[in-house]
């Protein structure tokens, strides 16, 4: 006799929710990591790492407002999120919008001195996407 395996998704916590979106994200599945950063939420609205991964699946989807909004809310529920913040410029720069792009990466800068961070905003510079006053 074989026993029924146990649903353990009804248990699962917004954490495990996260973790499995990000799972789908590196899977390239992003509806389903947008529904796992979503249930993530409703168990834990003030989770902002879900808000974050939220918006980079978002972001995938070319869904922008979207993924924007996401950012926002993360940034809203922690000023110092600074992986939220560099995410947000990544977006801007995927939208074109490279002034709002270097707005972000200086605040990530500023929050946490990440090589990453500076070569993303010397990179719109290099690229001549937009011109040093």
């Amino acid at each position: 006799m074989t026993t029924p395996s146990l649903d353990t998704s009804a248990y699962a916590t917004h954490d495990v929710w996260n973790q499995r979106g990000c799972d789908h994200c590196d899977a390239q599945r992003y509806g389903d990591a947008v529904a796992a950063f979503d249930r993530a939420i409703a168990l834990n609205p003030h989770y902002c790492p879900a808000w974050n991964n939220r918006g980079v699946a978002l972001g995938q989807q070319q869904r922008y407002a979207e993924a924007l909004a996401a950012y926002d809310r993360a940034i809203a529920l922690q000023p110092h999120y600074h992986q939220a913040w560099y995410n947000r410029g990544l977006l801007f720069v995927a939208m074109m919008a490279y002034g709002n792009a270097l707005e972000s990466f200086d605040r990530a800068l500023s929050l946490y001195p990440d090589a990453a961070y500076l070569d993303a905003s010397q990179r719109i510079y290099n690229d001549g996407k937009l011109i040093a006053a």
